[in-house]
């Protein structure tokens, strides 16, 4: 946790239950943590992107919710960062977990017939997800909701290394770095946090674009955005490939990466 912000702002003090590194309202009177808020774009725009993408596509409405669960995602940290207060804080960590609840289905129902639903399933992820929000609701321990979101993210892991090993081994490099790439975003994350007071002394040396740059929290959101839009990139070309349709990897402007399957009649 920073310590508390020396310079007022518009949403007041704090009351969230973690405070991180950034200098609160360095950047602007409005916005408690700039960085922090607007890395949250890479949540935000293209999930919604992928959301169009697949109802276009007439895919599975599965993969509309993990585009927008990711969204919501995005969205709950702007706001969580950018006043600091308790409630946008859940807006953001408790929507976590219940993306990642979507995200777990599609993985696990990616070789399942086409139509039905898993109710086994499904009502295992909400009990998850509801036991998950009752008792963080009432015991306000980050560190609950920390490991709570690393076990289905570990679910997840296991599944897709499965996948790569024994299904689709040429989907591996897809899976793995949106592995990889969501790792160093752990990695940078856990910096942040502990190397706080050596960033915060170093950035009053730095030009603020070099200061910037040193915003680990930011690139948390910027590599763990891109590394759960890949996640859910490789969950989609998993399906598609045992529904036996044709999923192209396309890149927009050269860049970013999206996949196209052929206008299906049913979902």
């Amino acid at each position: 946790m920073a310590p508390a912000a020396d310079r007022p702002g518009y949403w007041g003090r704090p009351t969230s239950t973690l405070d991180w590194c950034e200098e609160n309202y360095s950047v602007s009177f409005y916005i408690a943590e700039f960085w922090n808020t607007v890395s949250n774009l890479i949540m935000i725009l293209p999930p919604i992107y992928g959301a169009v993408q697949t109802l276009r596509d007439g895919l599975e409405t599965r993969y509309v919710f993990a585009y927008v669960g990711l969204a919501a995602v995005g969205i709950g940290s702007w706001c969580f960062h950018m006043t600091l207060q308790y409630e946008m804080q859940l807006l953001d960590e408790l929507p976590m977990i219940y993306s990642c609840c979507v995200f777990v289905y599609c993985l696990y129902e990616c070789s399942k017939q086409k139509a039905g639903l898993n109710y086994f399933l499904i009502f295992i992820l909400l009990a998850f997800s509801v036991s998950v929000t009752t008792v963080y609701l009432q015991w306000k321990e980050p560190i609950f909701h920390q490991v709570m979101y690393g076990i289905l993210v570990a679910v997840l892991v296991l599944r897709s290394v499965f996948i790569v090993t024994c299904v689709y081994p040429w989907l591996r490099s897809l899976a793995y770095t949106s592995l990889s790439v969501f790792l160093m975003g752990f990695l940078l994350w856990n910096a942040d946090n502990i190397f706080c007071d050596t960033l915060r002394d170093a950035r009053q040396t730095m030009p603020p674009v070099l200061g910037a740059v040193t915003q680990f929290h930011a690139w948390w959101h910027i590599l763990t955005g891109l590394g759960s839009y890949l996640h859910i990139l490789f969950s989609l070309h998993t399906r598609s490939l045992y529904l036996k349709h044709r999923p192209k990897v396309k890149f927009i402007c050269g860049v970013w990466p999206v996949i196209c399957v052929e206008a299906l009649k049913n979902h």
